[in-house]
C-alpha cells in the first residue's frame, strides 16, 4: 500500500511539473528608438533550455550623497515579464567581476561568476539588485513582473492607449472612468493629474517620466494638454478621488513619483520608482484611507513612502493604510515616515496601518532629525496609534537608525508637538549587520507620550531582543541590549520573545 501511494505521489510530481513547464511564459520588450539607455550591462534571459533573449538596459539616476554633497548617479534597470523558472546572464561591459551579490538578500540567488559574466536562475516575479564588485550605484535592478492579466480593451472608448514607443504628452488631466494603458516597450513622457474624479486605472509594463529621452518620437493618439502647474509636479497625482489603481508600471520622475491626497480607495501594485532630485520622495500619502500599496519597488533620494495629516488643501485623518511584499531602498532619508505634518488647530489622527512582508535594502541619511528606516515622527497635534510592523527583513545601512519613534516639534515643519503615539506593535523584525545608529524612541512631556509599545521576536544579527533574554543583566534597559535609547515619557514598553522563530533568525 505505502509503495502504490508513493508512486501515486511521483506520478502527480511528475504531471505537476510537465504543467508547470508547458504553462511557463517570458515576454520580453524591446527598447524603443531613442530610448535613453545604459551601456554598463548586457542583460539576457531564456527559459530553462531555450534561447538566450536580450533585454534592454535603460538608464536611471539615483542620488549618492557624499559628506553633504549629493552626486548623481547613473544606474541600469531591465524587465520583462515571467512564469515559472527564468536563468539571467548578465556581461559588466566595465571589466571582470571580482566579486557580485544580488539582492534582497534573503532571495539566497547565487550567481556563477566566470571573468565579466555571471549567471543566475530564479523563480517568480521578483525586484532585485545586481551588484559586482561592490558598487550599490553603478548597478542593474532587474524587475521580473508576473504575466499580464488585466489588459483592457484597446478598442473601447475610455481606454487612452499608448503602444510602443516615445509619446511626448506634457501633463494629463484624467476624468472619471478612463483607462490608461502604457504597454511594455513604450515610453511616455509627461505626468497624469487625477483631481476630483473616480474609478480610474492607469496599467501596463512601460514607462512613464519626466526626464527627456532623444527622438524621434511616437504619435500618440492623445494630444498633450496644457501643463498644471503644480508646486511639486509630482508625475501622478491622485486628490479628491476615488476607486484608483495605479499598476505594472516603472516611473522616472524629475522628483516625486506619486501624491495621494485627500482621496480613498486607492491601489498602487507592481510599480518602481527611481528619483535623485532633492526631497524626491517615492509616494505621499496625505488625509486618505483605504490605501493599498503592494508588490513594488522604490528607490528614492527622500522618503519612499511618507504618510501625512494635513498639507496644502488636504484635510482630514488618514487611516487603513496598507503597505506590504515591496522593497524599498532610502538613498536619503526614510524608507518609511509617519507623521511631521498635521493640522494644529484640528488635530489629525494617523491610524490604522498595516506594514507587512517588507525588504529594506538601505537608508543613508547624515541629518540625526531624518533618521529611522522605521520612523513615526508625530508633530502639529498629530496623534499616531494602532500601527503594525510585520515581517520587516533590514540589511545593513549605510547611515540611519533602525526605529525612531518620536512626539517631537520640528520647527522646520511643525506649528506645535505631536499629541501621541500609541499602541503600535512590532513584529519579526530582523536586522543583520554593523552599521546601524542609535535607535529612539522619546514622548514630548507628560501628556505627549509613547506608550503600549511591543517588540516581539526584535531580532539583531541572529540574536532576539527580549524582556527575558538571557545574559542581560537584571539593572539594563532592554533597550542597551538592541541599540534602541528608550528616553523619558515612554510608557509600557515590552519586548518579547514568541516560540515560533524557529525560521527568522536563520
Amino acid at each position: 500500500m505505502l509503495y502504490k501511494m508513493k508512486k501515486i505521489v511521483l506520478l502527480l510530481l511528475m504531471i505537476i511539473a510537465i504543467f508547470s513547464n508547458l504553462n511557463a511564459q517570458l515576454v520580453i520588450y524591446p527598447a524603443p528608438l531613442g530610448s535613453a539607455l545604459n551601456k554598463d550591462f548586457t542583460v539576457k534571459v531564456r527559459q530553462k533550455g531555450k534561447e538566450w533573449q536580450p533585454l534592454a538596459t535603460y538608464l536611471a539616476r539615483v542620488a549618492n550623497v557624499v559628506g553633504t554633497k549629493t552626486i548623481i548617479e547613473n544606474t541600469s534597470f531591465s524587465y520583462f515579464d515571467i512564469n515559472g523558472e527564468i536563468e539571467v546572464s548578465v556581461t559588466n561591459n566595465k571589466g571582470p567581476v571580482t566579486e557580485a551579490r544580488i539582492r534582497p538578500l534573503s532571495n539566497n540567488i547565487k550567481p556563477t561568476i566566470k571573468g565579466n559574466m555571471l549567471t543566475f536562475s530564479f523563480s517568480g516575479p521578483k525586484n532585485l539588485s545586481v551588484e559586482v564588485n561592490g558598487d550599490i550605484f553603478k548597478n542593474l535592478q532587474l524587475f521580473a513582473n508576473p504575466i499580464e492579466t488585466n489588459k483592457p480593451i484597446l478598442s473601447d472608448t475610455n481606454t487612452i492607449y499608448y503602444g510602443p514607443g516615445i509619446h511626448k504628452m506634457g501633463t494629463v488631466r484624467l476624468s472619471s472612468g478612463k483607462t490608461v494603458y502604457i504597454a511594455g516597450g513604450a515610453i511616455v513622457e509627461g505626468a497624469f493629474v487625477m483631481n476630483n474624479v473616480k474609478d480610474i486605472r492607469i496599467l501596463g509594463r512601460g514607462i512613464l517620466t519626466q526626464i527627456p529621452q532623444q527622438y524621434p518620437s511616437t504619435n500618440s493618439i492623445v494630444k498633450p494638454t496644457t501643463d498644471i502647474q503644480r508646486g511639486r509636479n509630482d508625475q501622478l497625482v491622485v486628490e479628491f478621488s476615488k476607486n484608483v489603481e495605479i499598476n505594472g508600471i516603472i516611473v522616472l520622475p524629475n522628483k516625486y513619483s506619486a501624491l495621494i491626497g485627500q482621496s480613498k480607495n486607492v491601489l498602487i501594485r507592481n510599480f518602481k520608482s527611481f528619483s535623485s532630485g532633492g526631497n524626491a520622495d517615492g509616494i505621499d500619502v496625505f488625509c486618505s484611507s483605504n490605501v493599498t500599496i503592494d508588490q513594488i519597488f522604490m528607490r528614492n533620494a527622500d522618503d519612499c513612502i511618507a504618510i501625512y495629516g494635513h498639507r496644502w488643501a488636504y484635510y482630514g485623518n488618514t487611516h487603513d493604510v496598507t503597505v506590504q511584499n515591496s522593497t524599498l531602498w532610502a538613498d536619503v532619508a526614510h524608507p518609511i515616515l509617519i507623521g511631521t505634518h498635521g493640522d494644529t488647530p484640528n488635530p489629525d489622527t494617523l491610524s490604522q496601518m498595516r506594514f507587512e512582508n517588507l525588504e529594506i535594502l538601505d537608508q543613508h541619511e547624515n541629518q540625526l532629525d531624518y533618521q529611522g528606516c522605521m520612523a513615526l515622527n508625530a508633530g502639529d497635534n498629530n496623534l499616531i496609534k494602532d500601527i503594525r510592523f510585520e515581517n520587516i527583513k533590514i540589511e545593513d545601512i549605510r547611515e540611519g537608525q533602525l526605529v525612531n519613534m518620536r512626539v517631537m516639534y520640528n520647527k522646520k515643519y511643525n506649528t506645535s508637538p505631536g499629541k501621541g503615539i500609541e499602541n503600535i506593535y512590532f513584529k519579526d523584525i530582523s536586522y543583520n549587520g554593523t552599521r546601524a545608529n542609535l535607535s529612539i524612541l522619546a514622548g514630548y512631556n507628560e501628556t505627549r507620550q509613547l506608550k503600549n509599545i511591543t517588540f516581539e521576536n526584535l531580532t539583531i544579527n541572529g540574536k532576539v531582543i527580549a524582556d527575558n533574554m538571557t545574559g542581560k543583566p537584571a539593572w539594563y534597559k532592554t533597550g542597551d541590549m538592541s541599540n534602541f535609547f528608550i528616553g523619558e515619557h515612554v510608557e509600557r514598553i515590552r519586548f518579547i520573545e514568541s516560540q515560533n522563530i524557529s525560521t527568522l533568525s536563520k
